[in-house]
């Protein structure tokens, strides 16, 4: 039997076996699909060769949902996906590097260049294509920089707040890059309202707040009493990180009508206030 989780039925299944997703399709018969599995460990995620079966996969996935009565199914994109050597803010219809491809697009300046840029940029076509062909109402949400609690904790701000939390100098890069953050809850929030509203083609999930990462990391350490901890400029800006990397959310609040709950210091308090409960527990291994 399925697990139970405050009303909701919890069906596991393994999305990289074609068979499991056929089983899990014909036995649920969902009408609405919300798809965020991806590779996502850092360090790893950018080249690895499992982009190609997550897209894969989710070829699948979305033929099988179709396959037994889907009719709207919304799927999680990345700001990878745009030109970040142009940088500045960025509109789903106008800079998206749908064409781009590594022999058109400078690789040292350009997340859109790698395996995970190019596999997501693929299966968003591939979704509105196949939207299009088997009406099927479909629309692709691309996220952001996003922190909260349960992050992986070698990613910017989990990192930053255990250092501190646990009394280390947190190392870090200069600070000035430009970016907007939003707090997970919001990003799942943000989904559900595009899952229930009939918006279809790519969506920008984030803030509408532009923050420096400096500030950002700032507000973090006083929160929790340690700025003199923060080592500013220990650790070289990658490259392919522009200046200015925020989005347009224009579609998310007008045609979505979706806001954020957490404005950018409430989010910082309920994520350091996870990880101190996390850390005070025995069994704790961070």
């Amino acid at each position: 039997m399925p697990a139970q989780l405050r009303g909701a039925e919890i069906h596991e299944a393994d999305l990289l076996d074609p068979a499991a997703i056929e089983s899990l399709m014909s036995r649920v018969e969902p009408s609405h699909l919300l798809h965020f599995a991806w590779i996502a460990t850092p360090g790893v995620y950018w080249d690895s060769p499992d982009n190609g079966r997550w897209l894969a996969a989710g070829e699948i996935l979305l033929k099988n949902f179709q396959a037994h009565g889907g009719r709207r199914a919304v799927m999680a994109g990345t700001c990878a996906e745009y030109d970040w050597a142009r940088g500045g803010l960025f509109n789903e219809f106008e800079s998206a590097l749908a064409g781009a491809d590594r022999e058109t697009v400078d690789t040292a300046s350009n997340a859109a260049v790698t395996p995970y840029a190019q596999c997501k940029l693929a299966m968003q076509r591939w979704l509105a294509d196949f939207g299009r062909a088997r009406d099927v109402s479909t629309a692709w949400g691309r996220i952001f920089f996003q922190y909260g609690p349960d992050e992986h904790p070698r990613r910017l701000v989990a990192s930053v707040i255990l250092n501190l939390l646990q009394e280390r100098e947190a190392p870090c890069s200069h600070g000035r890059q430009v970016r907007s953050f939003l707090h997970v809850a919001d990003v799942g929030a943000a989904f559900a309202a595009l899952l229930d509203s009939g918006v279809q083609g790519p969506v920008n999930v984030g803030s509408g707040e532009a923050v420096t990462i400096g500030e950002l990391l700032q507000r973090i350490a006083r929160s929790i009493g340690r700025p003199d901890l923060m080592r500013y400029g220990a650790r070289l800006a990658p490259p392919s990180e522009p200046a200015v990397l925020l989005p347009d959310v224009s579609r998310l609040v007008r045609e979505v009508g979706w806001s954020p709950r957490f404005g950018l210091d409430d989010g910082i308090a309920d994520t350091v206030s996870w990880w101190r409960a996390r850390l005070s527990r025995p069994d704790s291994r961070t």
